[in-house]
């Protein structure tokens, strides 16, 4: 860092993202990225003449794609102005966190879930109410029911939760809102295609809830960073100020159009997302018939357990992740180890094609005894 930096951010820790190597062929299972591409409709969304507009400023409303949005969820009763377009769910956490939160105005999340709320906190110098998950790795609503004078200005958390994948039931996220008046309660959705249970129709019971989506996981489009928000027309508008306030063309023209082909062809996505969840469901089985733990995820990935987490009489007992992690990086293949407090024995994995995730399983099978020997 530089001379000039502000004093505060000298021992500042920013977000870490999963490893992007080049150095030989890799099998990705760290980035929660899908496995799938795009569907046909988006590689046919841009022509030569969208190309020759990008000298010109996209919308900054996104009224075409906030229409179609809301088209989508005709269970509820939405109007485009309950809807917020972004560039990704990361600039509605953002957003929020500028809204709702200041350095007297605490923010509520638990303590472990998505790496950014801590870092927005941080960068944003605003107080933390860290609620540990219980010994199951579950987080409890009643743990959020806070009182009036000691309300955090924002509560957010990701249903299903990362890195564990477990999933909230709705009425439990709904106890969490309903006993929030006076707090925003933000429900980061990022994961929501693969199992869960979405808040949406929440939006119109109270006024407090917000809801984030992101195309980044479900819709195949990581690389377009493309986000968007439920809420009630006042939140949104809260969100709009703040957008408007920092970078109102936030969202490009080439984003949007693949965002509304997406919408055009959502059966596509919806069938990809079944295929992610059958191979997620006999991935788990075979890494417990394994030894180790694995949670009952409701994402694109599984949380597993190596070491004291694993069954007693197995091989992975013996082996920290962290040891599992680096040996699957020799063989090519990526997974996530985050190695903090309460989970350094966790691996998070993406659930790839059943020919990866086949892979894998394979190298475990076969170099478990190895591994054994060198930790």
């Amino acid at each position: 860092m530089s001379k000039y930096i502000r004093e505060r951010f000298n021992n500042y820790e920013a977000y870490t993202p999963g490893e992007q190597l080049n150095d030989k062929k890799y099998i990705k299972l760290n980035t929660n990225e899908s496995p799938f591409p795009p569907g046909p409709k988006v590689l046919d969304a841009i022509s030569a003449a969208d190309l020759e507009k990008l000298r010109l400023y996209p919308s900054p409303n996104q009224q075409e794609l906030k229409e179609a949005i809301k088209e989508q969820f005709k269970d509820v009763e939405l109007m485009s102005d309950n809807v917020f377009v972004s560039n990704g769910s990361d600039d509605i956490i953002n957003f929020a966190f500028m809204a709702y939160t200041g350095e007297s105005i605490p923010v509520a999340f638990p303590d472990i879930s998505y790496g950014f709320y801590k870092v927005f906190a941080d960068f944003k110098n605003v107080k933390t109410i860290e609620i540990p998950l219980n010994d199951d790795f579950e987080l409890i609503s009643d743990d959020y029911c806070f009182k009036d004078d000691n309300a955090p200005g924002l509560i957010v958390f990701a249903n299903p939760n990362a890195p564990t994948g477990i999933a909230l039931k709705i009425n439990e996220v709904e106890k969490i809102v309903k006993n929030n008046k006076q707090s925003v309660v933000l429900v980061d959705e990022a994961y929501i295609d693969f199992g869960g249970e979405t808040a949406i129709p929440l939006v119109e019971k109270y006024d407090n809830v917000l809801v984030s989506r992101t195309y980044s996981k479900s819709a195949s489009l990581a690389g377009a960073r493309l986000g968007y928000a439920i809420g009630s027309k006042e939140l949104i508008s809260d969100l709009e100020l703040m957008k408007y306030s920092t970078n109102p063309y936030n969202v490009n023209r080439m984003t949007e159009l693949v965002g509304l082909a997406v919408l055009d062809e959502i059966e596509y996505y919806q069938e990809n997302c079944k295929k992610i969840i059958d191979v997620r469901e006999r991935t788990a089985d075979k890494l417990k018939e394994m030894g180790f733990f694995v949670s009952e995820s409701k994402a694109n990935f599984l949380f597993v357990g190596s070491g004291v987490w694993a069954k007693q009489d197995s091989l992975w007992s013996k082996i920290k992740a962290e040891e599992i992690y680096k040996q699957l990086k020799d063989n090519g293949i990526l997974v996530r180890w985050f190695g903090k407090k309460r989970i350094e024995d966790f691996l998070r994995i993406s659930i790839g094609t059943e020919e990866d995730m086949d892979n894998m399983i394979g190298i475990l099978e076969r170099k478990g005894e190895e591994w054994l020997r060198k930790s």
